[in-house]
């Protein structure tokens, strides 16, 4: 006997008919439709960049800014495995040295970069929903207090700096934002 004669004599239900999208016209079918009512309403919500919401401001803007620490973080972690470690060493060493720098630095530095953006993304939505607009004003000031909430813990001095710092990153995003897009 061969696998056709067994399969043949079996009543197997046909799989594409499992699929809960099985009946559906492929021609007709659109696989990325915008709404443009379902758009934030806000003033300042409608660009190149738009928004539909908290969630969406939130879920994009903590991913991309993740991504983007931890690509920067293994970055320089790479380039630090790669300057600590002497040039005659041999390739397994060296190697490893990369890798334990890359994965110290990358992961730390997107894990922190993440948790700033996934705060300041809330707080800029809570502070749009009540002022009733979207502008620059929001960003900096939601900046400031997730940079100064992140280092809490630390003192006054760390707290200021640390807001200081990412109020003035979101202060460049938002002028990049204008003339960009």
């Amino acid at each position: 006997q061969d696998v056709t004669s067994f399969l043949g004599n079996a009543s197997l239900p046909d799989p594409s008919q499992l699929h809960p999208l099985a009946g559906l016209n492929h021609q007709t079918l659109d696989y990325l439709s915008l709404d443009e009512s379902a758009l934030s309403d806000l003033p300042g919500s409608r660009s190149a960049l738009p928004s539909r919401g908290w969630s969406d401001d939130l879920q994009y803007g903590t991913g991309v800014t993740y991504l983007s620490a931890l690509t920067l973080g293994g970055s320089y972690g790479m380039i630090e495995g790669l300057r600590r470690t002497p040039a005659s060493a041999p390739p397994k060493i060296r190697l490893n040295s990369v890798l334990n720098s890359i994965t110290r630095r990358g992961p730390f530095l997107g894990n922190s970069a993440g948790i700033i953006a996934m705060v300041y993304n809330g707080i800029n939505s809570t502070i749009g929903y009540y002022r009733g607009k979207h502008d620059s004003a929001n960003s900096v000031v939601a900046g400031a207090l997730s940079g100064m909430l992140f280092k809490s813990t630390r003192g006054l001095r760390p707290m200021m700096i640390s807001g200081g710092i990412v109020a003035g990153a979101a202060g460049v995003w938002t002028v990049m934002r204008k003339t960009l897009f």
